[in-house]
Formats: structure tokens, sequence, C-alpha cells
């Protein structure tokens, strides 16, 4: 079967694109590994109408409200090559089965590359966050860490202010020099230059002079990576930002390769599901309008 899209990744990003297409009556397959970005958190806040809830119950049902568009196809799975060039794009599934599309979208997400602290994977998503937005408002005003891991943790730092009372733990990931000390301590943050030991309880941090920090949540800057590299090996071109990498797109959303596209986190910063959920709306209008006027 040829496909008008395929969508490579099933998640918010990957489903709002898909659903202005389907609504377009284009014909479009999800493939998708079930790898959420957020599956370690238990509620997803700061999303219109969603606030709050479970972000594995806002996935589900969106799914179920895109397979109700009989133009929609979902797969189940993991893409693993794609070749081709636009109208005639093939995309190679790990069953061995090929999909061909006229149009490619990657909405991969990322992966976070945490900080090698022992205890910290354990409570990513739970007690260690990097969106305040996301999860700043529950810590009601408490003691809360941010674990540095370069000079985007001084703003982080900085930002969190306005949800509690902030300490700053270099752990020689930086060194802020006299100027952005200065700021700090004008913003009210408090800055500890000691060494991280691990992580225990819900957000204590044993320090490696024996102190133990108590916090009512942390926050670290992770650096992120497309999840997966078939963009990059397709020959789309790729960009550095403060956050990590990311796929380059322009205004429409379209790669470096003509009829490629990409959308959320694995294509712009910074992220949230709200975030990921509009450009991935705007990236299905684009890819649409490409199937009209492919030479706009």
């Amino acid at each position: 079967m040829q496909y008008d899209v395929v969508v490579i990744g099933g998640s918010y990003a990957g489903m709002a694109a898909a659903l202005q297409l389907v609504r377009a009556r284009k014909a479009v397959l999800v493939i998708d590994a079930g790898q959420r970005r957020n599956r370690f958190a238990s509620h997803s806040h700061g999303f219109l109408t969603q606030d709050g809830v479970d972000p594995g119950e806002i996935a589900r049902t969106a799914r179920a409200q895109l397979q109700a568009y009989p133009h929609l196809v979902w797969k189940d799975g993991k893409a693993v090559a794609v070749t081709g060039a636009r109208d005639d794009f093939t995309v190679m599934t790990d069953d061995g089965l090929s999909h061909h599309a006229r149009r490619v979208l990657f909405a991969t997400g990322v992966i976070d590359q945490l900080p090698e602290i022992a205890g910290l994977p354990e409570r990513w998503g739970r007690t260690i966050f990097h969106c305040p937005y996301c999860h700043g408002y529950e810590l009601d005003m408490g003691r809360i860490g941010v674990i540095a891991t370069g000079a985007m943790s001084i703003h982080q730092a900085e930002l969190l202010m306005d949800w509690g009372k902030v300490t700053l733990l270099t752990n020689s990931a930086v060194e802020p020099d006299l100027d952005a000390r200065r700021k700090l301590e004008t913003r009210g943050v408090t800055l500890d230059d000691g060494r991280i030991d691990r992580i225990e309880g819900e957000a204590d941090m044993l320090m490696a002079d024996g102190r133990r920090l108590n916090f009512a949540g942390i926050f670290t800057a992770t650096r992120c990576v497309p999840s997966s590299p078939l963009a990059e090996e397709l020959g789309c071109a790729m960009e550095e930002t403060p956050m990590g990498i990311q796929v380059r797109t322009d205004e429409e959303k379209q790669t470096t390769i003509p009829g490629v596209f990409a959308c959320g986190d694995a294509a712009r910063v910074p992220h949230s599901v709200s975030l990921a959920v509009g450009d991935g709306a705007w990236a299905g209008i684009q890819l649409h309008r490409s199937l009209l006027w492919p030479d706009a």
C-alpha cells in the first residue's frame, strides 16, 4: 500500500500531526515503538484541559480518538531504515516489512542523557525533573535542588526561584564566574560547590563530605538527543541547541531532505506535552499542504 504519510513516532507530536492529516482524508501510517519520553511521570501538568492527568492516559485517549478515523493505520513496532526520495519513500520496520509513502514525518522524541549520579535514574520523572512549568507548582514552594550539568543550569536555578527556595549544586560540572555568582545571590539562589555522592529517599542528596540535603524535588538540565538515528542516517541536517542535538527544520517543519518533516521534542526546544502537540499539529498541516502543492 502507498501511504500519503508515514509518521515515525506515535507519541503526542506524532499523533497531533496524524490527526490533521486523517481529517483531510489522507492515508497515514503511524509506527510507534511505545517508548514515550514521559513514561516515568505519573502526572502531566501545564496542558490545558489535561492538567494533572496521567500522561499515559492522555496518550491512550489520543490514540483511541485517532484510530476512529478509517484513513489511519497504527503499527506497534520500530522503524529501522528509511530510503528513497520525495513521493517515493520506503520505511522498513523491525518485522522485515516495507511501507511506502509520499512523505515521512519524524516524531521520534528524544532521549535524556542523565548525570551519572547513583540514585538519579530511579527517581527520574518522580522526584527529579527537567521542566519547572510541568512539575514546579506541586513542590509547594519547598526546597529545590538543582544539579548542575553546564552553563544552562545557572539559568535553570534562577528560573526555579519562582517555585521554591533553590540550591544550585555545582558538582564540579560548572564554575560560575563572579558575575554569575552575583546574579544568583541577587535572585536568592544558594550555591553549593560540594560533590554529590548519591541520591536517597524521595529527594535527599548525600554529599561526599557526609552532609545530607533534603529537598522537596530536584531538577537538572539533561542533554537531549533524538531517540532514533534514522533522520540523521537519511541525511537530514542536525543542529546543536542549548538542550542538545535536534533535527533541523524550517518554519514549515520540513527538514533539509525534500519530503521529510520532523516535529516535537526531536525538532524543537523547549519541550513539554503541550508544545509537542502544537508543533505536531502545525507539522500535520504543513504536510497536507506539501501534498497538495509540492512545488510551493
